[in-house]
């Protein structure tokens, strides 16, 4: 499995979902899991973007497939970076 950092932003309509279901961020997960992925740590963070998640997947194509999925709904904007360890 390969390691990413995904960087998200929330939109104006993504605040509004998080403020109604706090919860929406683990049903997230669950989807994230469902299509290949899996969150190993979440952190809500202040400045520039609004979450640091820390995920794995099979390969970048499934990564992608995630961030284009999670991306379309309009709720945030992600950028996702491929991690190479330094050992």
């Amino acid at each position: 499995m390969e390691t990413y950092i995904m960087l998200t932003k929330l939109t104006d309509e993504g605040r509004k979902t998080l403020k109604n279901n706090p919860k929406r961020t683990q049903e997230v997960n669950k989807e994230v899991e469902a299509m290949g992925g899996k969150v190993l740590a979440q952190y809500a963070v202040l400045g520039p973007y609004d979450f640091v998640n820390v995920l794995q997947a099979p390969n970048h194509r499934t990564i992608a497939k995630i961030s284009v999925e999670l991306g379309a709904r309009g709720t945030m904007e992600i950028m996702t970076l491929p991690v190479v360890g330094l050992e």
